[in-house]
């Protein structure tokens, strides 16, 4: 009895052998082959790249200053009667801004014009009690005539009428030029602030940079090279223009002064503004790669490339550089699919996606 049941035990762990290894292995084949499956494709973003025109740039901070500028002032202390505009209108050359209360300049101009009147009277007895008629002031002589005037007050009068005409002319102010109207702070029915002017108007249409380099950068720019300018508080925007002078002078610091004019701002620059300054200088077409398309890997510089689905991973060599591109001198070449979008995280021959 005790072989028979030492019998069946051994049956039933010999089977069990037989069966468990084929399971096992079976489990571990589904295994194996979930892992082979492919992972999902990576979306990027790619390029061809191609010879191009490369700009050298040079970097600077600046300042924006209006092309021109004028501060505007009321040469009478009368109350202002009227304002024709508020800060940040564009007016045209010879618009009217604001005007005085002129009746105190008008009575003034009148009294003027009648003592005037007054005084050529008494020029013409005294020139006729000298023998001479005032409509013949060709035949009297010099001396004759400055006795006459200075016997009549002709010529003080004449000065008071035209500075009295003058004082109304200008009670009323005029846009010098095309502009945009800036610091206008006096209210209607209040004299003006003589220690400051009324307003201010400025041409922003087409301001100017100025900004400093470095004397040792003097070799790498020139008059006429071309500038892109940058706000500091909207660096998404970008007005470009040209160098129009650089100051031939060296200061203490080893700085030099280097003016350029932009060729339209959008009305977005203002007079005083920070800007980021660019100066650019073409050169001869190069391979041209963007920035966001090289990544460091193994502190070597690498580039992916999409090739039939899949990242290539590819060794490049760069030379010289500005805010958007490097030179390519190794590693690529034109044409080529340059993935600069989604290539952070990527591997070789990782699958992706091209957008």
């Amino acid at each position: 009895m005790i072989r028979k049941t030492i019998l069946l035990f051994s049956c039933v762990a010999l089977l069990t052998a037989c069966h468990s290894p084929k399971e096992n292995e079976k489990k571990a084949g589904e295994t194996e082959t979930t892992d082979l499956l492919p992972d999902k494709p990576t979306e990027v973003r790619a390029k061809p790249i191609k010879l191009e025109v490369f700009h050298y740039e040079l970097v600077s901070n600046g300042t924006v200053s209006a092309q021109q500028k004028a501060d505007l002032t009321f040469q009478s202390s009368e109350v202002v009667a009227h304002i024709y505009v508020k800060n940040g209108d564009r007016v045209a050359k010879g618009q009217k801004l604001a005007s005085l209360d002129n009746f105190k300049l008008q009575n003034s101009l009148d009294q003027a014009k009648d003592n005037l009147e007054r005084a050529r009277l008494e020029l013409q007895d005294v020139l006729i009690g000298q023998g001479y008629s005032i409509k013949n002031q060709e035949s009297i002589p010099d001396d004759v005539m400055k006795m006459a005037k200075v016997k009549s007050n002709y010529d003080q009068s004449r000065i008071s009428y035209e500075l009295a005409e003058y004082n109304l002319k200008v009670s009323t102010l005029y846009a010098p030029f095309a502009g945009v109207v800036a610091n206008l702070f006096t209210k209607e029915n209040n004299k003006p602030d003589g220690t400051e002017p009324f307003c201010t108007i400025v041409d922003i249409q087409h301001p100017e940079v100025n900004f400093m380099v470095l004397e040792n950068e003097l070799a790498l720019i020139h008059k006429g090279d071309a500038v892109l300018v940058s706000p500091f508080s909207a660096s998404d925007y970008t007005s470009k223009g040209h160098i129009l002078e650089i100051n031939p002078v060296v200061d203490k610091n080893g700085m030099v002064k280097v003016r350029a004019i932009l060729d339209n701002a959008q009305n977005k620059l203002y007079d005083g503004m920070n800007v980021r300054v660019r100066v650019q200088r073409a050169t001869d077409k190069q391979l041209l790669l963007p920035k966001s398309a090289l990544v460091l890997r193994n502190n070597r510089k690498v580039v992916f490339t999409a090739k039939g689905g899949l990242a290539q991973w590819v060794y490049v060599q760069t030379s010289l550089e500005n805010s958007e591109s490097y030179v390519v001198t190794e590693g690529l070449q034109e044409g080529d699919s340059v993935i600069y979008e989604g290539n952070i995280n990527l591997a070789h021959e990782a699958p992706i996606l091209v957008r």
